[in-house]
């Protein structure tokens, strides 16, 4: 009877991580489209299509490395149990679902770090927690917005330069040609950095459950997570598009080139060290290099920005505590 009590449970939470994992496409899809929707290059149905493709692509391009950070260097993997995992799925969660009905850009990837963090304190203070892994995570949260904002900033910049001389209407129809290119790039680091996030978390569970090794993570924990985050992606939300990709600045096809291949660049750079970062945080950070270079600073809108920026300061905190409580609540309900 243990066992099958024990199956279920772990098929339960698997269930729950993948929930996080569509809900970490759904809520991040406009990171990947915003841009290439607010400039008119795709429909949103077209857009959310081409997202997903190659949110799934990364999948034969890219390392384990920030599976293996979440998975193993975050929290000490001897402290995680199963009520550990719910306490940190149902934090991300929750706060990426109040982000999401507010239409603010938060970062699912720092609510479930925010998660792990409240879970495991919870139970067993903060000697679960790996310091070292935890102070990369906090030096990417501002270092991945900056990086997207420096290298959009430098590509419009030069862009702008060597197309001084051309005609608008060709530049214009050059670069919506190759920010299918950009946005392509980008999706596909939205899917090494957040898809493999959820493979951590699975890949912490099972090690609890004694279904896996430090060593390896099977492969249907790849490929689910890998298809997950393309279908959540798939049904991704317009109201954190519009707050992407219109109102923090308005931009055009050489401008939303120039922020999703800065913003890839910073993905990739991260994804390569293993280090999970906030694909919300560095698109809008990428955006706004776009639109500081073009205009100056007075052509972005700093309310919207701000309001954005203190939703970041948030998702930590506030995801640790929704998951100390849940992991309080899980002790007695599985």
């Amino acid at each position: 009877m243990e066992v099958q009590i024990t199956f279920n449970t772990l098929a339960m939470l698997v269930a729950i991580a993948l929930v996080f994992d569509f809900m970490n496409g759904f809520h991040d899809a406009a990171n990947s489209i915003a841009t290439v929707v607010s400039t008119g290059v795709l429909k949103p149905h077209q857009a959310v299509a081409w997202a997903a493709l190659f949110n799934f692509l990364a999948i034969a391009i890219f390392e384990l490395k920030v599976a293996a950070m979440v998975g193993k260097g975050i929290v000490e993997p001897g402290f995680v149990d199963y009520h550990v995992i719910f306490g940190a799925l149902v934090g991300a969660i929750s706060w990426s679902v109040i982000t999401w009905y507010y239409g603010i850009p938060s970062s699912s990837s720092h609510a479930l770090i925010g998660g792990m963090i409240g879970a495991v304190v919870s139970k067993a203070g903060v000697e679960a927690l790996l310091l070292p892994g935890i102070l990369k995570v906090g030096i990417f949260i501002l270092a991945a917005p900056l990086i997207g904002f420096v290298w959009s900033a430098l590509l419009i910049t030069v862009v702008s330069w060597i197309c001084f001389r051309s005609a608008p209407h060709r530049v214009d129809r050059i670069f919506r040609r190759l920010q299918l290119v950009s946005s392509a790039l980008y999706s596909l680091g939205h899917g090494s950095n957040d898809a493999q996030k959820t493979m951590g978390i699975i890949w912490l569970l099972l090690i609890a459950a004694g279904d896996a090794t430090r060593d390896h993570l099977p492969m249907w924990v790849i490929v689910s997570c890998y298809l997950t985050i393309g279908t959540g992606t798939l049904f991704g939300g317009w109201r954190i598009v519009k707050t992407m990709g219109q109102r923090i600045t308005k931009i055009k096809p050489v401008g939303g080139f120039s922020a999703e291949t800065g913003g890839a660049m910073a993905l990739f750079l991260a994804s390569g060290f293993g280090i999970p970062v906030s694909t919300t945080h560095t698109i809008t950070g990428a955006i706004i290099g776009v639109g500081s270079a073009q205009r100056g600073f007075s052509a972005v809108r700093w309310g919207v920005a701000g309001n954005i920026v203190i939703a970041w300061v948030l998702t930590i905190p506030a995801s640790a505590l929704i998951a100390a409580i849940a992991w309080w609540l899980g002790r007695f309900i599985i």
